[in-house]
């Protein structure tokens, strides 16, 4: 196992973080088992961190910060830290989407990433057969801090009901993500709109796009190709994503009905078939 000193803390915020946690450690005197019998981990889990080997969650930040006083630094720096393992090309649009404050998508064969649950998405995740599942997982999980903020976007998505049928992960993911989506029923700042089979041909066959809004910078539409994804600030772009998905939100259900299908399709399709 490589040492940490030898790593270089300005080469990523995985590496910083590890610099860090051993700088500080032996600041405070502490062997590797006795900071990992405060925090409740293994010796060994502090020191693959330390040498950068493994991606710190945010639980374990915290306790980090209880216990060696850093006033908040590993919970910030695990911010960082989690989106830098984000795929490269994906990393500028999760910068994007953490400051907007209005969030428009229309979503026409999974679950928009900030709604899923962690099974879900981990079934998700693993299609693309990537080296490192959990680094992934945990950066799809740490982007949906944004809706429990103070001050949250203003965030809105229509589902195609494709999505709603596709079994991804199996019978009993599919029901507790399900379920999920029905917590945002009456949720302040999130509202989801279904897409009925029956609207037919609509105007958005072409696929998925996002649209992001900001205070002071200009709208942003994003889409994805099979390998990466797009932004552009055009404004006809901007213009016809708009025009689109108005038309696409008027062809939708109600919230009310939408959750109705959801809460429908959660128990025909994938309640208990005794």
């Amino acid at each position: 196992m490589a040492n940490i000193m030898q790593l270089d803390p300005s080469a990523s915020p995985l590496d910083y973080y590890g610099w860090e946690l051993r700088r500080l450690r032996e600041a405070h005197g502490l062997k590797q088992q006795q900071l990992g019998d405060i925090i409740f981990c293994s010796a060994s889990l502090i020191g693959q961190v330390e040498c950068a080997k493994k991606i710190p969650t945010r639980e374990f930040s915290e306790r980090l910060d209880a216990a060696l006083g850093t006033d908040g630094l590993f919970s910030r720096l695990v911010g960082l830290v989690l989106r830098s393992q984000l795929p490269a090309w994906f990393q500028p649009y999760a910068q994007m989407e953490a400051i907007a404050t209005y969030i428009s998508t229309f979503q026409t064969q999974l679950v928009y990433g900030l709604l899923q649950t962690e099974e879900y998405a981990r079934a998700v995740l693993a299609t693309g057969m990537p080296d490192d599942l959990e680094g992934l997982l945990a950066a799809r999980m740490e982007r949906q801090r944004i809706l429990t903020r103070e001050r949250p976007p203003l965030a809105w998505a229509v589902l195609d009901e494709a999505v709603l049928h596709r079994p991804i992960g199996g019978r009993e993911v599919m029901r507790r993500q399900l379920a999920h989506l029905l917590t945002f029923a009456d949720h302040r700042w999130m509202r989801i709109q279904v897409l009925p089979f029956e609207a037919g041909e609509h105007a958005s066959l072409a696929g998925s796009f996002t649209a992001l809004r900001f205070d002071d910078d200009p709208d942003i539409v994003y889409t994805e190709d099979i390998i990466s994804g797009h932004m552009t600030a055009n404004p006809d772009t901007v213009r016809e994503a708009a025009l689109r998905y108005s038309h696409v939100q008027a062809t939708a259900l109600s919230v009310e009905d939408s959750a109705a299908l959801i809460a429908r399709v959660m128990e025909e399709r994938y309640g208990d078939p005794s």
